[in-house]
Parts: C-alpha cells; sequence; structure tokens
C-alpha cells in the first residue's frame, strides 16, 4: 500500500471516529420527549451519522486495499454527502434563529409565544392536523408528572428551570394569575382575559395545558434548544469531513500519479 492510500486510510479512521458523536447526538434527540412525539425529528442525524460511517468504511477499504473504483466512488459519494449536511446545517439554523421566549419576572423560567418561532417550523409541527397526535402523545408521557415529584412549594417552582415544553404545556401562562396549588394543578385565576390560554387551562392531568398555544410554543422552544446544541456538533463534523476529503482527493491523485509512475517503471525494465 502506498504512502498516499495509508494517509487516505488514517484520513477515513478520523472521519469513522467523527460519525460516532453525530449518531450519538441523534439518539440523544430521539429520546428526548417531543422528538418522540414527532417522529420525523427522531432519525435525521442518526441516519446522517450512519452515512458517514458506512462511507468512511468504504472509504478506508477502498484505500487499504488499494480499490482505485472504490475510492472514485468514495470521493463522489463524501462530496454529496459534505453538500447534504451544509444544507442541513444552514435550513436548521435559519428556522432555529428566531426564539419565541421571553422573561417572566420574579420567575426562573421563561415562557414562550408562538409567532416567536420560524413560520416553517410552526407551520411543520403545530399545523396541517399534527397537533393532535402531539398533544396526546405528550399527555402520555411523563413530562408533566414528573415536576410534582421535583417541586413542593411555590417558591421551589417559581424559581425553578424548567424545560420550555414544560413551562409551555405543565402549567398555565403566569399572565392569567393562577393560584400555584402544584406544579400541574392552579386554581381561581385572577385575570383570565389576560390570554386566550387561560381559558384552556384545565387541571385534568389528561389536558392541562396541551390545547394552549403556550404548549405549541415551549414544544417549539424545546425543539429549537435541542437543535441549536446538536447544530454545533453538525459544525464540528463538517469541517473534519471537509479536511479529509480535501486531503483524500490530493491522496487520490498522487495515488493514480504513484501507479501510473510504476506502470511505466515496470514497462521499462
Amino acid at each position: 500500500m502506498g504512502v498516499s492510500n495509508n494517509i487516505t486510510s488514517v484520513l477515513n479512521f478520523i472521519a469513522i471516529l467523527t460519525s460516532i458523536p453525530i449518531i450519538a447526538s441523534g439518539i440523544w434527540l430521539s429520546s428526548k420527549p417531543d422528538n418522540i412525539c414527532i417522529h420525523n425529528f427522531r432519525w435525521p442525524l442518526v441516519i446522517l451519522g450512519l452515512l458517514i460511517l458506512l462511507l468512511s468504511l468504504s472509504g478506508f477499504i477502498g484505500a487499504y486495499w488499494n480499490k482505485q473504483g472504490l475510492l472514485a466512488l468514495y470521493l463522489f459519494s463524501m462530496a454529496l454527502l459534505i453538500v447534504i449536511v451544509l444544507v442541513l446545517l444552514v435550513f436548521a439554523f435559519v428556522v432555529t434563529r428566531p426564539d419565541g421566549s421571553y422573561v417572566v419576572p420574579g420567575r426562573g423560567y421563561e415562557e414562550y409565544k408562538l409567532d416567536g418561532f420560524s413560520k416553517w417550523l410552526r407551520n411543520y409541527v403545530t399545523g396541517s392536523g399534527s397537533w393532535e397526535k402531539i398533544k396526546t402523545c405528550l399527555a402520555d408521557s411523563d413530562v408533566c408528572v414528573k415536576l410534582t415529584r421535583n417541586y413542593i412549594t411555590s417558591d421551589q417552582f417559581f424559581a425553578s428551570h424548567i424545560s420550555p415544553l414544560q413551562s409551555g404545556c405543565c402549567k398555565p401562562p403566569t399572565a392569567c394569575g393562577f393560584t400555584y396549588v402544584s406544579p400541574i394543578l392552579w386554581t381561581n385565576p385572577v385575570n383570565a382575559i389576560a390570554d386566550p390560554d387561560c381559558y384552556l387551562w384545565n387541571n385534568d392531568q389528561s389536558q392541562l395545558c396541551y390545547n394552549c398555544n403556550a404548549c405549541k410554543a415551549g414544544l417549539l422552544g424545546n425543539l429549537r434548544k435541542e437543535w441549536r446544541k446538536a447544530n454545533i456538533i453538525l459544525i464540528v463534523a463538517v469541517v473534519v469531513l471537509i479536511w479529509v476529503y480535501v486531503i483524500a482527493c490530493s491522496a487520490f491523485k498522487n495515488a493514480q500519479t504513484e501507479d501510473l509512475f510504476q506502470r511505466y517503471k515496470r514497462g521499462w525494465v
């Protein structure tokens, strides 16, 4: 195996290692309650990581055993994959850039407005009748119930840093002026006309604020927060992949030159 192929093998081993955090972050995302309830958001990173892993393995095999055809296919496929990752990265940044959160005085958590998020994200997640399935899934989860295990007094709860999903779905909006009984039990609103969601709040554990716009906004807030973290991993991954690809292309050309030189050398002998 020539020096160029040795370099390509090492580079593809690095790319294989790069796929591991991508797959791990995809599994982490898929385990979150919001992503569990939105099936199409669960697996993109896992699939992307697996594709990088498979392509890197093919590149490693092609370089180690000097399979020029496999290496050429690998380089073409990797270029296509890098373009896909870049498009996904830019798209993810654009749709998660708007932030619908706002600070609530005297509270450790933030609350969320639906119109503060990107139109695409709002329509995709909460439009076309999809919310009925999502809210049923959320109601069946323990995302709200587990708040009662973590917080007892109102002071503890008001100072907490609960997730956007819990802030929007598990309690009524603060502006309504409900009296705290437990994190998922509230009574006697003081200002019921402050927000349309005030009328939608229900102490029934299967309903709570799952019909509220605040809940939809909280779900989008969760998705935004999680995907912004995943974007950091994607940025690192795409930088590594571009670096690997550029050097691999150079090594591939050098390997072809070495092969051509060896053929001429054998011909002269």
